[in-house]
């Protein structure tokens, strides 16, 4: 790999090809500890908290999205006791799950709301343990649903309530696919992104069950950049992949959405995490990745947009097929859901086989799904509110 990566800047170099490494990220300064996080352990939800609290404060967005097409809510109901939510921190971190919570109470004052929102990798875990009637977080890891089914036999329901967002990091900040600017290629399908990212595999899973059928062979691997249909002085040329470390979350949220859920990755692949460099300073992953795409002119990677995203790295459109549409990654492709690659965050609960969600449930989902709830989030400015296929989707799990 370094032979040809090697060859080829030098032909870049014989083009006049410039590529000038930053030296570290542009975005690091913002999310690196400070005075009040150091305080507490690293890591630690009281840690993460302080180093983020001046984010969670303050809108990172201020412009409004047509939500007319959203239901008013209008309540089917007034149970009463109380709703126990946990999970994603960034939502008791900002002011959005106060508003819900206040707004709510105005139409149910018979039903209590408790958070616990120290972080989302508890969701699931308080609900199989029966410490929470919600969990708040992203989809469910592997041992998650394990650990769910084990316990009960079934799987947690899931409804979508929140786009994440378009550049603030820690809220579910969105992915994009990055080339080197020297690159010709613009944009990029699903199905190839797969052909690069993954390799030969002999199924994929959904959720607990393996999928035979969703196994592929290795002539579909992408290996080079002539499979691409690049020609030129890029054809014969290995691609580089980067990415994140295979135990991150991020990787598991790539590989469910273009490798079948697969863990057969490409070879080469180079994959990153956060570490602590000499000068105490935190070298995030994504700063990792797109300074190494910005030096390779074969590399390609998967990372999350974030403020101030380098402008020395091209960002391909997206397609879900060949036949597109291809999208290009903006705010709003995010919020209606055009872009493939959009994630989201989800209440997670408990709907045993042949019974009716919880009425409590039902309403506070319905409440955070409609109008009011959707625009209390718009106004918090970092997450993106649903589409209104989306909240529909949602209305009839519950239903």
């Amino acid at each position: 790999m370094a032979l040809h990566r090697s060859f080829f800047a030098a032909a870049l170099l014989a083009v006049s090809f410039a590529v000038t490494p930053l030296a570290n990220s542009q975005m690091s300064d913002k999310y690196q500890p400070n005075a009040e996080s150091k305080k507490y352990p690293e890591g630690s939800a009281k840690e993460r908290r302080a180093r983020m609290a001046e984010i969670a404060r303050n809108p990172a967005y201020t412009r409004t999205f047509d939500l007319s097409a959203l239901p008013d809510y209008v309540p089917e109901g007034h149970p009463t006791g109380t709703l126990r939510i946990c999970g994603n921190n960034y939502i008791g971190d900002s002011p959005l799950g106060g508003w819900w919570k206040d707004a709510f109470a105005k139409y149910q004052p018979g039903i209590t709301i408790e958070y616990n929102l120290q972080t989302a990798a508890d969701a699931i875990p308080c609900l199989y343990l029966g410490q929470a009637d919600i969990g708040i977080t992203h989809e469910p890891s592997f041992y998650d649903y394990l650990s769910y089914q084990r316990l009960k036999g079934y799987a947690p329901t899931g409804v979508t309530i929140l786009t994440g967002s378009y550049d603030v990091v820690g809220w579910q900040n969105n992915m994009v696919i990055v080339v080197n600017k020297a690159n010709p290629m613009t944009r990029i399908t699903l199905p190839q992104l797969d052909g690069i990212f993954g390799a030969q595999r002999a199924g994929g899973w959904v959720k607990t069950t393996w999928r035979p059928e969703l196994a592929r062979g290795p002539e579909q691997n992408i290996r080079t950049w002539g499979q691409l249909g690049v020609t030129g002085p890029f054809a014969s040329q290995t691609i580089d992949t980067y990415g994140y470390s295979l135990r991150y979350a991020t990787a598991l949220e790539f590989s469910d959405r273009v490798l079948k859920s697969s863990d057969k990755w490409n070879e080469n692949l180079l994959a990153f995490a956060n570490y602590t460099k000499p000068d105490g300073k935190t070298y995030l992953e994504a700063d990792q990745i797109v300074d190494h795409v910005r030096d390779d002119p074969n590399g390609i990677g998967y990372v999350r947009f974030h403020p101030n995203f380098p402008t020395d790295v091209k960002i391909l459109d997206l397609a879900e097929t060949d036949a597109g549409p291809y999208v290009h990654y903006s705010m709003d492709a995010l919020q209606n859901h055009t872009y493939p690659l959009w994630g989201g965050q989800s209440f997670w609960f408990d709907i045993p086989p042949g019974k009716k969600v919880d009425a409590k449930i039902r309403e506070f989902v319905r409440f955070v799904l409609s109008r009011q709830g959707q625009e209390l989030l718009e106004k918090d400015g970092k997450y993106l509110p649903l589409d209104a296929a989306t909240v529909q989707e949602g209305l009839k799990t519950i239903q």
